[in-house]
């Protein structure tokens, strides 16, 4: 591969999410800024969405790693939400460790975590459930997690859930059968692409975690990062891929720097590596960034 050549210990452009190479852009500081500020408010529902590769998974283990840290507070971590209510109630009651067998009924598995949510509310802890990719998740799994969500201590939700799913989940939550549960959602926000100088700045940043010395700013200069840019529209995990593939091409010409062919033929190799229209820079403009407190999805 091209690490010996580039000098690297890692591989920099993995599309695994990894907190090890979490690149602070203003989206995902504002994301998490904006999520321990909902949760610590006590808000019952949050809710984050991005288009597929923006980072919303990144921004969910970020907030995992930031509530492992705090005592009054049980994270639950529901990475496979297409599950039936039961399957549900089982995967977080297992995460909290309360007694369950495989054949414990639904109303069982109910009546156990309200049970350990009020224990949780008379100490004065909360417990966080994220949900990743939520907007697969069955209607029916909704409303058992708004009837978990009605126990509050103090006008505070004991039970608190953060929702990160695709565009798709504002479609689904729009729905009337859904609108009681949207009702309740009180902080949301749209996690946007990276700039042209974020996206410069995030390619160096992983190089340098991955083991390149002093110059990684180097082996993308600013003209081709900007053309990585314009190619994967500032999305980070079209930016890992076409990444990846330009180091391939520079390795095998052996160049010392990736040059504006090599990410033409890695863009032209890519399916979703395409210049951005007018148009949706404008709507990507429009959505970054955006932070809507009391408006339902």
């Amino acid at each position: 591969m091209y690490f010996e050549h580039f000098g690297l210990a890692l591989a920099p452009f993995s599309i695994a999410p990894d907190p090890a190479f979490a690149y602070p852009s203003l989206a995902q500081q504002e994301a998490h800024a904006a999520l321990l500020q909902a949760i610590g408010g006590g808000d019952g529902f949050v809710k984050i969405t991005g288009d597929v590769g923006t980072g919303k998974t990144l921004a969910c283990r970020r907030l995992l790693a930031a509530l492992a840290g705090q005592p009054d507070c049980g994270a639950v971590y529901v990475q496979n939400p297409c599950l039936t209510p039961r399957s549900l109630l089982l995967a977080i009651g297992i995460e909290l460790k309360l007694p369950l067998r495989a054949n414990t009924s639904e109303q069982r598995l109910l009546a156990l975590l309200d049970s350990a949510l009020l224990k949780a509310g008379a100490a004065g802890r909360r417990i966080v459930v994220c949900l990743d990719e939520a907007q697969a998740m069955p209607a029916d799994a909704f409303e058992v997690l708004r009837r978990l969500a009605a126990r509050d201590r103090d006008g505070r939700a004991v039970l608190q859930t953060v929702l990160f799913g695709q565009p798709e989940l504002d479609d689904k939550l729009a729905r009337s059968d859904l609108r009681p549960l949207a009702s309740h959602i009180t902080a949301q926000y749209r996690l946007g692409p990276l700039s042209a100088r974020e996206t410069e700045a995030y390619l160096a940043h992983r190089l340098r975690v991955a083991g390149r010395a002093a110059d990684a700013s180097a082996l993308f200069p600013t003209a081709v990062a900007a053309l990585v840019h314009r190619y994967t529209r500032g999305v980070p995990r079209i930016v890992n891929i076409v990444a990846h593939k330009a180091l391939l091409l520079a390795c095998r010409d052996r160049a010392a720097v990736v040059g504006p062919q090599h990410v033409r033929d890695a863009a032209a190799d890519t399916p979703h590596a395409r210049p951005a229209t007018a148009l949706s820079r404008l709507v990507a403009w429009w959505q970054h960034g955006r932070m809507r407190h009391g408006t339902p999805a």
